[in-house]
């Protein structure tokens, strides 16, 4: 069964869902004939590459809010990251993730899109570090075992470029605005950072869905 996941690198939500559905997953009885396929989606677009600022200076100008009202929503989900055992600071930069998301779809061609994606979630919510440079995503590529020659393909390969822009443009279609998103087993949806038991819920019927016969009643 095929699991598709939109979802953005500087996502909080999709960081803390990204644990619950892997907590689901181990739960879940058919967890090894389960693929997970990661697709790439742009919190801010627009956001120029090569410029990052503090998040709570971004999230300060975005909705309104003072840097100290920012902290205070930072600190609620740190508080929901740390009871599912991640690490979380709020000392992180934003920025334009297009050249994260080239290496996660490098990464995923050649075999582990799941180590790359928990790498870049680590290295930014859990250390703070940059995964917006070249520099600072080699360093996630070599936390995900790719070597410094195989990171600088990543990021100039087309054929990961070209991916992420279909999967941006595949999200406009499916009429995606808000990330994390899941398609499982191509029957379920499930938007944000849901509970465990409900990505687990979810799983459940969508292997049910799959397992019953033509014409008959889920």
């Amino acid at each position: 069964m095929r699991v598709d996941v939109w979802a953005d690198i500087v996502c909080p939500w999709c960081y803390l869902g990204a644990a619950r559905f892997d907590a689901a997953l181990r739960q879940f009885e058919h967890r090894d004939d389960v693929e997970v396929v990661y697709h790439s989606f742009e919190l801010d677009p627009g956001s120029p590459a090569g410029a990052t600022q503090p998040v709570l200076d971004m999230l300060a100008a975005k909705y309104g809010m003072t840097t100290a009202q920012a902290a205070a929503a930072e600190g609620r989900v740190q508080g929901l990251a740390q009871a599912e055992g991640l690490g979380f600071t709020v000392d992180r930069e934003f920025g334009n993730t297009r050249a994260a998301h080239r290496l996660l779809q490098y990464a995923q061609a050649h075999g582990d899109g799941r180590a790359m994606i928990r790498a870049l979630y680590n290295a930014y919510f859990g250390a703070g570090r940059s995964v917006f440079d070249e520099a600072g995503l080699a360093a996630v590529a070599a936390d995900a075992g790719l070597d410094a020659g195989q990171a600088r393909a990543a990021l100039a390969d087309a054929q990961a470029g070209q991916q992420v822009e279909d999967d941006i443009a595949l999200a406009r279609r499916l009429g995606v605005s808000g990330v994390p998103f899941y398609v499982i087993g191509g029957s379920r949806a499930v938007s944000g950072a849901q509970p465990t038991e409900v990505f687990l819920a979810a799983l459940r019927s969508a292997w049910d869905d799959a397992a019953a016969p033509q014409g008959a009643p889920a």
